[in-house]
């Protein structure tokens, strides 16, 4: 018998989770992030992570169901020119800021 994990197993509780996220986005309605703290937390203890990595990976080979995996979202990447849009042209070094003094 050969150690470490089974793939014909993990395939299997890959699809379940594939089909339990549809459950919970598409037949009860509940909010993405909602539905990954209920599959991580409560039903497959594993991280969230992990877990939109499989859906993602998953959502394709399932062709019985429609699964929508959230997009990744990237963080804009502003430069001093931009963020000098905000500030009103002003040049505001980093030490002008606000700073919070213990009292």
């Amino acid at each position: 018998m050969a150690k470490g994990r089974d793939k014909n197993l993990i395939e299997l509780r890959d699809e379940a989770l594939c089909r339990r996220y549809y459950y919970w986005t598409e037949v009860q309605r509940l909010r993405f992030d909602d539905a990954l703290k209920v599959l991580s937390r409560q039903e497959f203890f594993i991280s969230e992570e992990r877990i939109m990595s499989i859906i993602r990976r998953k959502c394709r080979e399932l062709k019985d169901l429609e699964v929508k995996p959230v997009p990744k979202v990237k963080k804009p990447r502003l430069t001093a020119v931009q963020l000098s849009l905000f500030t009103g042209g002003m040049n505001l070094p980093l030490t002008a800021w606000p700073t919070r003094h213990a009292a």
